[in-house]
C-alpha cells in the first residue's frame, strides 16, 4: 500500500517575512515538554496533512520504519517507545514529506534572477522537487530534461576534462550506506579521490585527533554506556536543539546517579532542565535538572580548561599516590605519558583562568568531580571542532580520560556526537579523500578496478580549486554546498567558475541558484519515500553516532514518478560514464540493494555477513578495538598521549569573538521556521547575541541594528575584512567579549583560509568581529523585548 499521495500545489508557498519584525522574549529555562509535542504536531499537519503525519511519525526510528533524516543520535537497544522521535526530528520529517511540490511550472514562473533574490527559508518551503531540470548557457530559467539526457550530459562533461582530478564529488550526511559505497566506487573508477563531504566541516577535527590518540576516528562508547556513567562532560554541544533524544538518555543517567558537567559559552535550555513528554513529570511536572555544574567558558578556552584539570589531577595523585592516575592502564596501554606529564605539570593555572574566564574554585570543583568518578564520558560537538586549535583541544580531553583509564570500560569513554544522520556511515563506506591503502586494495581486488592513490580534495581545498579554475565540474550528492560552506562570496564565485554543477536534491536550496555555466537539478528520494526498483521494494542502511548499523525503509509515495533513488542515479550515471564493459555490475546493483550489501561485506572492514547482520532487530555494531578490547591501532600500537602547546582565543581590544550556531528552528542549512523558542527570538534570524556589558561598552542599545565585520590577516600580511549586514543586537548571557549568531547568515564572515590545524575544518566558532551600526536604520526599526 502506498501511503499519502502528495497533491500538486501549483501556487508558490508564502514564506515571506520581515527581519525588522523580530520580537525577543528572553531565553527559556527548560527543553521539550508538552510544548515540543504541540509544535511537532502543528508542523506535521501544516506540511503533510493528517494522514501523512500519522503514517510517517509512527514509523520514524522504528525497527520496521525509516531512520530520521535529522541527527545521528542512536536508539537504545530493546523495545522502542511508540514515539521514538524528538521535536526537531518531527520537523525534519515534515520538511521532507511535505505535500508541497516544485514542478517544472514553478521554474517557468521563476527566473534565476528571481530565485537569487529569495531567502533560503523561502526556497526550502516551496516543497519537494519533482523533475530533473537543466539550466543551459544563456538561459534564465531551468527547463525539464529527460533522465537519459541527464546522464549523457554529465558523462560528456566529465570525459571532456583534461584530468579526472578536475572534477569534485561532494556528499552530504543524508546519503545511505549503499549510495555512498556506490558513489565512491564510481568516482574512484573514474579516476579521482576528490570526495569532500560534510564531515570536513564538522567532525573532521574529532577524527583527526582520535586517530592520533586511539587509532579509530569514532567515539568509543555506546548509548548504554551513557546510562551507566558516573560523570558525563558535555562540552561545546547543545543537545536540546541539535540532539534532543540525547536528553532522555541523560535523564536515565541522572536517575542512576550520574553527575553532568556542561561546558559551553551559552546557557542552553536543554542542559538546564528537561521535560520528557512521554512521562508524567514531563507533561504536568517540572521535569528534571540536567547539568549539575555549568562551566560558562570563554569561546576557545576548552583546551586550557582540560590542561588545567590535568595538572590538578596529577597534583591530587601526588597527595594520594595511585588514587587518581591509573598508572597500570597507562603502563600497559599508553605511550608518551612522561612527556605529557612534564608539560602538564608546567601549565600555568593563572593562564588557564584567563583563557577560560572561570574561577579557580570552579576549576577545582570540576577536578574533584573527575577524581570521584569511576566511569567518565566526555561528549562534544562542533563547539569544539571548529577552532584553529580544535585537534589539540580534543586531544587534551582525550589525555584527561586516558590518564584516568577511561577507555575500554563500561560507562566510560569518548563521545563525539555526530550532527547528521549518516555522516559517520558515509565515511565508513569510503567517502573520504584520504582512504587508507587497505580499503583501496580491497576495493580493487573485489571489482577488478584500479583506484587512484593520490589523495583528493577536501571541502576547503575543493573550493580553492574551483576558485582557481583547477576544478571544473562539481557534483553534490545531497546537501546544500553553497550555503553550508564558509566564505560565502568566494564559494559562490567558485561554483560559478565551473563548466557544470550537478545537485542531487530533495528540495530547492541556494545551491541551485549558484550554478556553473550548465547546471542540473536531479530530484532524489528521501528517507520517508518508498523505493521501488523493478517493482521490488528496497531498503537502505545507515550508521548512527555510536557505530550501530541498521536498516531504513520509507513508505510514502514519492512526489512524482520522475524522482529517482540516489542508488539509481549513481548506477545509471556510472553505466553511461564508464561504459557497458566496466567490471562493476551497475545494473544488478540498481535492481537489488542486497547485491550492494554483499559487495560492502567483501570490502569494508567490520561489515562481513552484512546482509544478515543488518537485518537483526537493532542492526549490528561495527567493531571498535579501543572500546571492545583495548587494542589501539595507532603508529605505536598503544593509546598516545598528545603534547601540544597551550592555545586559546585572546579577545582583541574593541572586538568580539563570534561563534556561529543553529537556531532551534533549523537543522544545518535547512530553516524550519523563524523562531528560536529556547533563546527567546521570534520572527527572524538576523540577530547577534551579545553580553549586556559589551553592548554598553560599544555605546549600543538593545534592538540596535549593526553590521558584523570579521577581521583576519591575509597571506600577504594585510588585514582583510568580511561583512554581514543588518543584525539586531540582543542582550544575552554570553561571556564578556564573546558573541553568537546563526549560520548560514554568518558564513560570509568565515574566511576560506581560517581553518583548523591538521583537519582543515573551517573555524566557524572563533571569528574576530567588530560591530558597526547599520546604515540607514531608522529609530522605529528598533525592537525592544
Amino acid at each position: 500500500m502506498r501511503l499519502g499521495r502528495r497533491r500538486d500545489v501549483t501556487r508558490d508557498f508564502d514564506a515571506s517575512y520581515d527581519e525588522h519584525a523580530v520580537v525577543t522574549t528572553g531565553p527559556e529555562r527548560e527543553a521539550a515538554g508538552l510544548k515540543a509535542v504541540m509544535v511537532s504536531l502543528q508542523r506535521g499537519l501544516k506540511s503533510m496533512g493528517v494522514w501523512r503525519t500519522g503514517a510517517s511519525l509512527v514509523r520514524l526510528n522504528q525497527r520496521h520504519g525509516f531512520d530520521c533524516p535529522g541527527c545521528a543520535w542512536p536508539e537504545e537497544h530493546g523495545g522502542r517507545k511508540f514515539a521514538e522521535f524528538c521535536e526537531n526530528g518531527a520537523k525534519a520529517v515534515a520538511e521532507e514529506a511535505t505535500k508541497r511540490v516544485v514542478t517544472p511550472d514553478f521554474f517557468a514562473r521563476h527566473s534565476i534572477a528571481d530565485l537569487d533574490g529569495r531567502p533560503e527559508y523561502w526556497l526550502s518551503q516551496q516543497g519537494r522537487l519533482t523533475h530533473p531540470m537543466v539550466l543551459r548557457p544563456g538561459d534564465d530559467h531551468y527547463r525539464p530534461i529527460d533522465w537519459d539526457d541527464v546522464y549523457r550530459l554529465i558523462a560528456d562533461e566529465l570525459r571532456a576534462l583534461d584530468d579526472p582530478n578536475e572534477a569534485v564529488f561532494y556528499t552530504s550526511g543524508r546519503t545511505s550506506n549503499e549510495a555512498a559505497f556506490l558513489y565512491q566506487l564510481m568516482v574512484r573508477s573514474f579516476g579521482t579521490n576528490n570526495l569532500p563531504d560534510c564531515s570536513n566541516m564538522c567532525h573532521e577535527s574529532s577524527g583527526t585527533a582520535l586517530i592520533e590518540a586511539i587509532g579509530v576516528g569514532k567515539g568509543s562508547v555506546t548509548v548504554e554506556d551513557i546510562s551507566k556513567a558516573d560523570l558525563i562532560i558535555i562540552a561545546g554541544q547543545n543537545p536540546g536543539t541539535n540532539h534532543p533524544r540525547m536528553l532522555s538518555v541523560l535523564e536515565k543517567a541522572k536517575e542512576n546517579g550520574a553527575k553532568i558537567i556542561a561546558v559551553n559559552p551559552l546557557p542552553e535550555a536543554g542542559l538546564i532542565r528537561f521535560k520528557d513528554p512521554q512521562k508524567v513529570h514531563g507533561v504536568i511536572g517540572h521535569g528534571i535538572p540536567i547539568a549539575d555544574e555549568f562551566v560558562q567558558i570563554r569561546i576557545g578556552g576548552d583546551m586550557a580548561l582540560f590542561a588545567g584539570l590535568g595538572r590538578l589531577l596529577l597534583e591530587a595523585d601526588d597527595r594520594a599516590p595511585g588514587s587518581v592516575v591509573d598508572r597500570d592502564f597507562i603502563a600497559e596501554y599508553c605511550a608518551n605519558f612522561e612527556e605529557y606529564e612534564a608539560q602538564t605539570r608546567a601549565v600555568d593555572l593563572d593562564t588557564v583562568l584567563e583563557a577560560t574566564g572561570i574561577e579557580r574554585a570552579q576549576l577545582e570543583k570540576v577536578a574533584q568531580m573527575l577524581i570521584d568518578s569511576e566511569r567518565t564520558i566526555a561528549c562534544w560537538a562542533m563547539g569544539l571542532t571548529q577552532h584553529r586549535h580544535a585537534v589539540p583541544m580534543i586531544s587534551e580531553i582525550t589525555n584527561v580520560l586516558l590518564m584516568r583509564g577511561m577507555i575500554g570500560k563500561p560507562g566510560a569513554g569518548l563521545c563525539p556526537v555526530r550532527g547528521h544522520s549518516n555522516v559517520q556511515g558515509d565515511r565508513t563506506m569510503g567517502i573520504w579523500e584520504k582512504m587508507p591503502e587497505k580499503f583501496l586494495a580491497a576495493l580493487d581486488n573485489h571489482f577488478g578496478i584500479v583506484s587512484p592513490r593520490k589523495h583528493g580534495l577536501d571541502t576547503v581545498d575543493a573550493i580553492r580549486a574551483m576558485r582557481d579554475g583547477k576544478a571544473k565540474v562539481f557534483m553534490g550528492m545531497g546537501g546544500n554546498f553553497a550555503t553550508a560552506t564558509p566564505d560565502t562570496t568566494v564559494t559562490e564565485a567558485a561554483l560559478g567558475n565551473c563548466s557544470l554543477t550537478v545537485q542531487v536534491s530533495t528540495k530547492l536550496n541556494r545551491s541551485h541558484v549558484v550554478h556553473g555555466r550548465t547546471a542540473l537539478i536531479l530530484p532524489s528520494l528521501g528517507r520517508t519515500d518508498r523505493d521501488l526498483q523493478r517493482g521490488v521494494k528496497q531498503q537502505v542502511s545507515v550508521e548512527d553516532s555510536m557505530s550501530m548499523v541498521h536498516l531504513s525503509r520509507g513508505s510514502l509515495h514519492p512526489p512524482s514518478d520522475q524522482v529517482r533513488s540516489e542508488v539509481a542515479i549513481i548506477c545509471q550515471l556510472a553505466r553511461t560514464l564508464l561504459g557497458p564493459d566496466h567490471p562493476v555490475p551497475w545494473e544488478a546493483f540498481n535492481d537489488d540493494y542486497d547485491r550492494i550489501r554483499d559487495a560492502i561485506a567483501a570490502v569494508v572492514p567490520g561489515c562481513d555477513n552484512y546482509n544478515a547482520k543488518v537485518r537483526a532487530p537493532d542492526g549490528f555494531q561495527l567493531p571498535h578495538g579501543p572500546r571492545d578490547s583495548r587494542i589501539f591501532p595507532t603508529s605505536t600500537g598503544k593509546a598516545n598521549f598528545a603534547v601540544n602547546p597551550l592555545q586559546w582565543v585572546p579577545i582583541p581590544e574593541g572586538r568580539l569573538i563570534l561563534q556561529t550556531l543553529r537556531s532551534h528552528d533549523q537543522y544545518n542549512t535547512t530553516i524550519y521556521g523563524l523562531d528560536d523558542r529556547y533563546r527567546g527570538v521570534k520572527g527572524g534570524r538576523r540577530v547577534v547575541f551579545v553580553n549586556k556589558a559589551d553592548i554598553d561598552r560599544f555605546g549600543l542599545r538593545e534592538g540596535d541594528r549593526v553590521d558584523l565585520v570579521s577581521e583576519f590577516g591575509g597571506s600577504d600580511g594585510e588585514m582583510q575584512e568580511r561583512r554581514a549586514k543588518d543584525f539586531m543586537v540582543v542582550p544575552y548571557e554570553t561571556p564578556v567579549g564573546n558573541a553568537a549568531a546563526y549560520y548560514p547568515e554568518t558564513n560570509p564572515l568565515v574566511p576560506l583560509d581560517h581553518v583548523a590545524e591538521k583537519s582543515n575544518t573551517p573555524v566557524s566558532k572563533a571569528v574576530v568581529i567588530r560591530l558597526e551600526r547599520s546604515a540607514g536604520v531608522r529609530d522605529e526599526d528598533r525592537v525592544i523585548s
